[in-house]
């Protein structure tokens, strides 16, 4: 895997070099392998599925601020030579979205917030038993049924379950610090940014009423949600959500130095 600042990413190749680059952003102790391949392999456009610090084959400890993984995003761009880019982001991944729409808007085409909302808090039993390693496996299985939802499979709680089991649990303790820490509702009236926000009407981790602000608040944005499905839904329904992706991507205009 190619590295920029520090990142490793996985890259693809496609559309012509007016179409804004996307950049897909994991969520907490995930990785660039938590994008379905429809995802990560848009034919009409360059995508780069990053690994965060500390996550996936990024060197390091991880962050305990969302500001910071932001700032480590744009360390990307400028190694990389991108001016503008559309940031799609998953959960954690979407908050890194809404700050460097925030923060930095001039480098931010567009923005598709999956799963996601303007606060992310997790529940004090949850963080409390992250930061215990005795009960580190056990804080994954409650995450993971908070996640899930009526129609989930077994065999994708599993493979998650071994996923997050084998991360680092201080890694996953900083992400869901900086998570509990992140609140931009009073902000969301200042993205002027096309917006994309998607949601599972199953969602309990972050629920569509979380997604209902995002797409109140900010301008001109647009909410579509899934019937039946759960905070899981970038695992789920991956055809579906490149198809929404796509759609909206096609409303980002072409411009000489993205």
């Amino acid at each position: 895997m190619p590295t920029a600042a520090g990142l490793h990413y996985l890259y693809h190749e496609g559309g012509d070099q007016y179409k804004p680059a996307v950049i897909m952003i994991h969520g907490a102790g995930g990785d660039h392998l938590s994008w379905p391949p429809e995802m990560r392999r848009l034919p009409d456009y360059r995508v780069f599925a990053i690994d965060l610090p500390g996550h996936g084959k990024t060197a390091g400890p991880g962050f305990q601020s969302i500001e910071d993984y932001a700032r480590s995003v744009i360390g990307l761009l400028d190694s990389s030579g991108l001016s503008r880019v559309v940031i799609v982001g998953y959960s954690m991944g979407g908050a890194i979205a809404l700050s460097l729409a925030l923060d930095y808007p001039d480098r931010v085409a567009g923005i598709a917030l999956i799963s996601t909302g303007p606060r992310l808090p997790i529940p004090p039993p949850v963080m409390e038993n992250v930061a215990n390693p005795s009960t580190f496996t056990l804080a994954v299985k409650n995450l993971l049924e908070m996640s899930s939802d009526s129609q989930t499979p077994a065999s994708l709680k599993e493979t998650l379950f071994k996923r997050l089991t084998t991360t680092r649990q201080t890694l996953v303790l900083s992400d869901l610090l900086a998570c509990d820490r992140f609140d931009v509702i009073n902000r969301l009236g200042d993205i002027h940014t096309p917006t994309l926000v998607v949601c599972g009407t199953e969602d309990k981790l972050t629920p569509i009423h979380s997604s209902e602000t995002l797409s109140s608040r900010i301008q001109g944005a647009a909410l579509q949600t899934v019937d039946g499905t759960g905070h899981l839904l970038v695992f789920e329904q991956p055809r579906h959500l490149t198809k929404l992706v796509n759609i909206f991507l096609a409303t980002i205009p072409y411009l000489p130095g993205m």
